[in-house]
């Protein structure tokens, strides 16, 4: 019994190697290495991901919209210098210049061209809109359009959380099922060295053998399998998060943490949370505000505008004398008629605010939807859990007992074989639970507007 377990020991070192060499990533250059939890993935992806990013820049560009309709509400100040020679006909000007009797006429009658007249003209000119209830309007939407804008901001980090959040579940899911396929392969490497120690002590026979190297050779299939996918899953999550292709991430959480310790409110509780803290339903509630500005701001178009116009500067033939002359007056603008065309924009506009008040109350029907569904899901995926764990608990049972009878030599290593496989099959479907459980918490927290706070 003493060269059976010298032989099994030999193997599991050897097999040790070969598992070592299989984990570790194809072509490694010591990349910089980030340690992230759940928590950690979210507010990373919400921060730099190129979505949350070109979203906020979005938000930037209807802040300076804002600004841009100010505008109409700002003094407008200009200058010119103009220096101009210009001639004219005599008989456009339309004054006759009387002359004493049997004089010849000043200007020949049928016209004359005079000039050139040189003038220097420096001026400077101020307009201001004193009172404008369209622009007054028109800055109201902006603003509202601007914090519409920024809502949606966040929503898109939400966004981008949730899929940052998503890829890491995957991560943590290889990597349970890259640790799972060690495992199985430590076990049929035991195993290997088992059956070969009975086969030269005279207690094993050469089937037994045989038997191994295939389950030997169909685990380290599944564990380079297994390796790529993981390689593959942290691939994406560094895409997800915006990191360097380069970098190694060390995921801090496993897919057993966090299972069972949250404690989560009831579904009225959770359906207020999300219908006060969703971005994307903040979004819509201010585009519907925003619509509703641009309707008001249009109506207001009807009402009387009052404008303050000046000017002052100095004028001559030239530098050397210059007198001063200024302009300025008030002006009334009042809208008649346009030929419908406001009224065209205004029932354009009406129809805006009613399609944005439809994906608002729309949203909102989804929102609960969303609550419920997750809530199952997390329910389901608990039960899913339990029974997962009493099945892997039974099939390890298995394995030993059918281990023991073996190592006994009272029975072949067939039934061991087939447990193993139970047993391969069993840890699988505690990730595929675990799994569906940290996506269930994903769910809900995207549901109730959350996925940054996760922890």
């Amino acid at each position: 019994m003493t060269d059976i377990f010298s032989g099994a020991r030999l193997a599991f070192l050897s097999t040790l190697a070969v598992i070592a060499v299989a984990a570790a990533p194809v072509g490694a250059q010591q990349p910089s290495v980030v340690s992230l939890t759940l928590g950690d993935a979210a507010r990373l992806a919400a921060r730099q991901s190129a979505l949350a990013r070109g979203a906020r820049l979005r938000a930037d560009e209807a802040e300076a919209r804002v600004r841009q309709r100010k505008s109409d509400l700002l003094p407008t100040v200009s200058s010119y210098v103009q220096e101009a020679g210009r001639t004219f006909n005599t008989s456009t000007l339309g004054i006759d210049f009387p002359t004493p009797p049997g004089q010849p006429p000043v200007f020949d009658p049928k016209g004359q061209v005079e000039g050139p007249v040189n003038t220097l003209d420096v001026r400077g000119r101020v307009q201001q809109n004193l009172l404008d209830f369209g622009a007054l309007g028109r800055v109201r939407s902006a603003r509202a359009a601007a914090r519409s804008s920024s809502a949606d901001a966040d929503a898109t980090a939400e966004q981008a959380a949730t899929i940052a959040t998503n890829a890491y579940v995957r991560a943590m899911r290889a990597d349970a099922d890259l640790h799972a396929r060690q495992a199985d392969t430590l076990l049929a490497a035991d195993l290997l060295g088992i059956a070969r120690a009975q086969l030269q002590a005279g207690t094993g026979v050469a089937l037994d053998v045989t038997r191994a190297r295939a389950q030997l050779a169909a685990t380290r299939a599944s564990l380079i399998a297994s390796r790529t996918a993981r390689d593959h899953a942290h691939l994406d999550l560094l895409r997800s998060l915006a990191l360097p292709v380069g970098s190694d991430i060390v995921l801090a959480d496993s897919l057993t943490s966090a299972i069972g310790a949250d404690q989560v409110p009831d579904e009225a509780t959770l359906v207020a949370q999300a219908l006060k803290n969703r971005p994307d339903i903040i979004a819509e509630e201010q585009r519907v505000r925003a619509a509703q500005q641009g309707l008001s701001a249009i109506k207001a178009e009807r009402l009387p505008t009052l404008g303050l116009v000046a000017d002052d500067g100095v004028i001559g033939k030239n530098g050397a004398k210059m007198l001063n002359t200024y302009t300025w007056g008030l002006q009334v603008t009042l809208p008649i008629f346009d030929g419908f065309r406001r009224e065209g924009r205004i029932q354009e506009q009406t129809s805006v605010v009613k399609e944005a008040e439809i994906r608002q109350r729309d949203l909102e029907q989804q929102t609960q939807a969303d609550v419920r569904g997750a809530l199952l899901d997390l329910g389901g995926a608990r039960e899913q859990l339990d029974a997962a764990r009493e099945r892997l608990r039974f099939a390890e049972q298995e394995v030993s007992q059918a281990r023991d009878r073996f190592n006994a030599g009272v029975a072949g290593n067939a039934d061991v074989v087939n447990a193993s496989l139970a047993l391969t099959a069993s840890r699988t479907l505690v990730n595929d639970a675990e799994t569906a459980y940290q996506l269930a918490r994903v769910s809900l927290a995207r549901a109730t507007g959350s996925v940054t706070t996760l922890r």
